[in-house]
């Protein structure tokens, strides 16, 4: 196939956003760690009322950045 065929052109487009999506979730995941360890770090009342929310914000971006993953490999074997 040639570099200009529509075909490989869309697969590269559609790749580049898949990278781009995979990063962002891949520091929004960075950051909600981060803001985690310092509610650790803060302790007390704080801790208390933010832990659990920070942890499963966490779950769930790891878990996007998982189905972004699948769905980047699903796209290089199409």
């Amino acid at each position: 196939m040639r570099i200009s065929d529509p075909q490989v052109r869309h697969k590269e487009t559609g790749m580049g956003l898949i990278n781009a999506l995979i990063i962002a979730a891949l520091l929004a995941t960075v950051t909600v760690l981060v803001l985690g360890l310092r509610s650790m770090a803060i302790g007390g009342t704080y801790d208390q009322e933010h832990a659990e929310k920070f942890m499963w914000e966490r779950v769930g971006l790891q878990a996007v950045v998982i189905v972004l993953l699948l769905v980047a490999v699903l796209l290089l074997n199409v």
